[in-house]
């Protein structure tokens, strides 16, 4: 994995934050919604816009607008059809996290995302696990959260999310 000309693996962070969301759907149809252009449009409570500029498989690029301003881009650097894919994500340009999403069971879908941020979560853990654990958990915890309630709220009832359906958050939304 690769980010700013420099291999990246999940050992170079110390921790991660991990949401799961159990459905009632098939893997494939689960795949189908979180591999399509603009997906984060229909289930992310914070992204005001996903523009899509290059998709899909290994080397796909998209952006996130969040109704704070904010922009971030994602770069995926692994996919692989039905079961998930990886990405680096951030400001264009800036340090990346290393995000997952994983699909498991054919039926009753199981996905898993695991963010390792970029923030307090490399090099020294006796600088960095407070900050890291008194601000950025937290912060994630809610966002992965939101998220995956808005994708299951997508995939039960049909229907777009609305902007901070679930509750608003600093930094992504107002």
């Amino acid at each position: 994995m690769v980010s700013n000309n420099r291999i990246v693996n999940e050992s170079d962070f110390l921790w991660k934050i991990t949401g799961k969301l159990h459905t009632e759907i098939s893997k494939e149809e689960l795949w189908a919604i979180i591999s399509s252009p603009k997906n984060l449009e229909l289930f992310h409570p914070f992204c005001e816009k996903n523009k899509t500029l290059k998709w899909p498989g290994k080397g796909s690029l998209d952006e996130i607008y969040y109704y704070s301003g904010l922009v971030y881009q994602r770069n995926f650097i692994n996919w692989v059809d039905d079961y998930g894919y990886d990405l680096l994500i951030g400001e264009k340009g800036k340090d990346q996290s290393l995000v997952s999403w994983r699909i498991r069971n054919n039926d009753n879908a199981v996905l898993t995302i695991t963010i390792r941020p970029h923030k307090f979560n490399k090099g020294s853990l006796i600088y960095n696990i407070i900050p890291y654990y008194v601000l950025v958990k937290p912060l994630l915890q809610k966002y992965i959260d939101s998220v995956m309630l808005g994708l299951n709220y997508y995939i039960e009832k049909r229907i777009k999310v609305k902007k901070n359906h679930f509750g608003a958050m600093r930094f992504f939304s107002y």
